[in-house]
Order: C-alpha cells, then sequence, then structure tokens
C-alpha cells in the first residue's frame, strides 16, 4: 500500500510512523486511517519490530479528526458519529495497547482532541516544551472519545481529567509532566533525537519482558490485589523461561553487555 498521508519506515527493528498531513496539523480523514491500520498490520506482523515510534510532521503532532472529512450544517441529515469512533479510533487505541513492544510517541506540536488521546494510549510520551494537550471536544459539543474518558483520569486523577474535559483548556507539555501525564517534556529542538535514542534502546532489551510489564501494569487497573499477584506469578514464569532472562542473567555474573533477542 502507497502512503499519502503518513510516513512509515521499519530499519533494525525501530518501525517510525509519522502522521503527514502538516497543512492540516495531521488531523485524521478516513483515508488517513486506513494508512495507519495498514501500517500497524505491518508492525504486527514482523517479528523484527522491538519498539514503534509514533510522531508528526510540522507544527502540530494531530489535531483529532478533520471536520472537514465529515463536514456538517445545522439542519442537514445527521451523522452517526459512533460508526467513525468503532471503526477507527477505538480499533486503533486497542492495537497500541496489545502491541508486545514498547510504543513510544513524540510530540512535537498541538495535540487536540483524538490526537491528544492517541498520544496518552501510547506507553511513553515524550513532548517538546511547546507542545499543548488539549481535550477540545467539549467546544463542539461532543465527550472525549479515543479512550479518553479511560486513560484522562487514570493519569491524572479525576478532579483534573473532569476540568480538562469540561473547560477544553489547554495544558502545556511541562504542566503535562508535573502531572504525570507524560513521562518527559524537553526542548523541541532535542525532540526527536530524545525519544530516538529512547526507541533504539528499546530495540536492544528484552522485548518479551518488556511486554509482560505492559500487560501486567495495564491490568492492575482494574484488578484486585491477589488477583494482580498471581498474574504477576503468571508472568515472571513466562519471563523465567525466555533466553532473554538466562542471558540477562549470564551477562550480570560474567560482568559483560547483555545480548538480547527479544525472545
Amino acid at each position: 500500500m502507497s502512503y499519502n498521508n503518513i510516513i512509515f519506515t521499519i530499519t533494525d527493528g525501530l518501525a517510525t510512523l509519522t502522521l503527514n498531513r502538516p497543512d492540516s496539523l495531521n488531523s485524521f480523514t478516513t483515508e488517513m486511517h486506513e494508512e495507519v491500520r495498514d501500517a500497524m498490520t505491518k508492525v504486527e506482523n514482523d517479528s523484527s519490530v522491538r519498539c514503534l515510534l509514533l510522531t508528526g510532521s510540522g507544527r502540530g503532532f494531530c489535531a483529532g479528526q478533520d471536520l472537514n472529512d465529515r463536514a456538517v450544517k445545522p439542519g442537514t441529515e445527521r451523522r452517526d458519529l459512533s460508526e467513525s469512533v468503532d471503526q477507527n479510533y477505538n480499533p486503533l487505541i486497542k492495537r497500541l495497547a496489545r502491541l508486545p513492544m514498547p510504543v513510544i510517541c513524540a510530540v512535537n506540536g498541538v495535540a487536540a482532541g483524538a490526537g491528544a488521546n492517541l498520544a496518552l494510549a501510547c506507553d511513553m510520551v515524550f513532548a517538546a516544551k511547546t507542545a499543548k494537550f488539549i481535550q477540545v471536544f467539549c467546544k463542539i459539543g461532543l465527550i472525549p472519545d479515543s479512550g479518553g474518558t479511560y486513560i484522562l483520569p487514570r493519569l491524572v486523577g479525576m478532579a483534573r481529567a473532569m476540568g480538562l474535559a469540561l473547560t477544553g483548556e489547554a495544558i502545556t507539555a511541562e504542566q503535562a509532566e508535573s502531572w504525570g501525564m507524560i513521562w518527559k517534556a524537553v526542548d523541541g529542538d532535542e525532540l526527536q533525537e530524545v525519544a530516538l535514542k529512547q526507541a533504539r534502546y528499546f530495540t536492544s532489551q528484552p522485548t518479551l519482558g518488556l511486554s509482560l510489564i505492559k500487560k501486567a501494569l495495564r491490568a492492575s487497573i482494574d484488578n484486585d490485589l491477589a488477583t494482580q499477584l498471581q498474574l504477576e506469578s503468571n508472568y515472571q514464569k513466562e519471563a523465567g523461561f525466555s533466553d532473554d532472562y538466562q542471558e540477562g542473567v549470564a551477562a550480570f555474573l560474567e560482568k559483560r553487555k547483555p545480548t538480547f533477542t527479544g525472545k
């Protein structure tokens, strides 16, 4: 599949997906969703991929839905927005959560609406200090989708999530970091270098173990203590049988750098 709206590469275990509609702040159209789905399928089917880096081109990360792609006017026929949510946004958020490798997001500019929640659905978020996160849905009479009502209160607490969702107030990257919404806010000219360095680091780490960490932490949100303790035991058993665990222990005892295969 040729891409008109994204840039996608896989190099040395690192998949990089760049949203590439800079004139529209990388807002989503139906065509861009199709291209992102295709790229995600490639990531899922390529066993060499050990990290996914998601970013945007130009001055914005993603402004969410391109309203020109589903324009409505007063008095015209109403559109069932659940179709777009169910067919496009929800499957993407679920796929990101299920990926068996770290997903890094480099937010290079404004992340608004579904674009903000797409970023927050990733495992680690780096953002340029000039970037802003905005839950703009309330400005047009909608609710936060793309996992916004699930992810946001779990990251920042109900009071802050409610305030952001009800007012549509922009939050800076540095404030997002201080609230625990993202991992780090960095200088804009260093963003891509910092995110790329982290992504490349993950391509040399024990990918199976990292995958189990992701699954365990995400499950902990809804599990009680007893259930989570049993899950930890189960995952530790699986990790303990891995090649990477044996290599990690051997390298530690032999005082050398480990060579992980991700298996």
